[in-house]
């Protein structure tokens, strides 16, 4: 089977990470860059990533995106690091970030990294709060948040996938 392919159907979503085994930088920064090949609208590039691997704002995320979520529980799952993807905002800022989104998950898996899309990050970033966190790393423009993807390694067995729908592909011929 093809390699790229393989590692599509391998994919799943971790929910239970070592908050304590945080992949090593030269592979986060792999994924990171993973992520800037995906397709975007016009090839304008508008998404970008933040690599957060300091365990103070990991956290302070973490408590925002509960908060919005409606518990106190962490919301990532005790993942170390967690690659968030926003997009300048204009009418494909979704599609965009969602590609971005993908090939992050998918070169994770590829370099044996677990991953988990998170989502909220849109009202985390649409707050107040979350405005703060930009301007103190730096970051200026009108961005949407799409995703987080949180990385690490898993703690617990990887469930197996789950059977494919039979409808899932309808063919038009």
């Amino acid at each position: 089977m093809n390699e790229v392919i393989a590692n599509i159907m391998a994919r799943r979503s971790c929910r239970s990470f070592d908050p304590d085994r945080m992949p090593p930088r030269e592979v986060i920064r792999q994924i990171a860059e993973a992520g800037t090949w995906a397709p975007t609208g016009k090839g304008y590039q508008y998404p970008i990533i933040i690599a957060v691997t300091n365990r103070e704002l990991r956290d302070r995320i973490s408590r925002m995106n509960a908060a919005i979520l409606g518990t106190e529980s962490d919301p990532f799952y005790g993942a170390p690091c967690m690659l968030i993807v926003l997009v300048k905002r204009w009418r494909n800022s979704d599609c965009d970030g969602a590609c971005v989104m993908e090939n992050i998950m998918l070169a994770a898996e590829s370099l044996g990294v677990n991953s988990c899309w998170i989502n909220r990050a849109k009202e985390e970033f649409d707050s107040e709060e979350g405005k703060a966190i930009l301007r103190e790393l730096g970051i200026e423009g009108d961005y949407v948040g799409v995703g987080h993807a949180a990385l690490g390694y898993t703690t617990k067995p990887i469930p197996a996938p789950k059977p494919r729908k039979e409808d899932y592909v309808i063919w038009a011929e």
